[in-house]
């Protein structure tokens, strides 16, 4: 018996709405992080004008809801020197660090200048040697802290079909108009720039090399 004639429905082109095809879905369950760091990356890079924009948007509202902003103990952040060993950066720092730039990254900039300032404050007390690992560290955090204040987000231009570069931080929330509360915005940018100042003030005290100049430099020019 032949087989029923089927007639071929046109393919749908709409994008899925409320969910992810099955299929992909699975895909994206076993796929590895290095391998979805590629595909988003390409797909952003050669995607039409609007992909960019409501991939932060997604970005943004998951990192509202899985509560990135929350403040960790400074205490947990770095062992501190004792007669036996030096000042260390601890596990958490990393996952701090790591949770601001995600913050920072997506256009969230107010919200990691809370984090930033904590794990600044964390270092108030601590002594570390000018070329050691320590510095090391420091003058990473230095570098996030300067990213958080204004930091340069690559979007793809499909006029030029070139890579331009926009401000996606703290000065791009205000200038994209994404700040609602002013008072709470220009707080967590004041809280920032006490503990950097009292990290300076301490670290006069024991005469050592100060490693937040940077974000010093950033703070004092940043008016809003």
């Amino acid at each position: 018996m032949p087989a029923p004639d089927v007639l071929a429905r046109p393919l749908d082109s709409r994008p899925a709405l409320g969910h992810v095809n099955l299929m992909i879905d699975t895909f994206i369950a076993n796929a590895s992080v290095d391998d979805l760091r590629s595909i988003m990356r390409n797909l952003l890079a050669t995607g039409p004008p609007g992909l960019c924009p409501a991939f932060t948007n997604a970005a943004r509202s998951r990192l509202r809801q899985t509560g990135a902003k929350s403040i960790p103990n400074p205490y947990n952040l770095f062992q501190r020197q004792t007669r036996d060993c030096d000042a260390a950066p601890l596990p958490q720092l990393y996952d701090t660090l790591t949770r601001a730039r995600s913050l920072y990254g997506a256009g969230l900039g107010f919200s990691s200048l809370a984090l930033l300032a904590q794990v600044v404050r964390a270092t108030i007390g601590l002594r570390w040697e000018e070329d050691g690992d320590m510095a090391d560290i420091l003058a990473v955090i230095d570098a996030d802290i300067g990213q958080a204040i204004q930091a340069g987000l690559h979007i793809f231009d499909n006029n030029t079909r070139s890579l331009s570069t926009a401000s996606q931080s703290s000065k791009e929330e205000i200038e994209g108009g994404r700040v609602s509360d002013f008072s709470s915005a220009r707080e967590a940018a004041q809280d920032l720039r006490r503990a950097v100042n009292e990290s300076l003030a301490d670290v006069k005290l024991w005469g050592g090399d100060f490693p937040y100049e940077r974000a010093l430099a950033s703070l004092q020019c940043w008016k809003f």
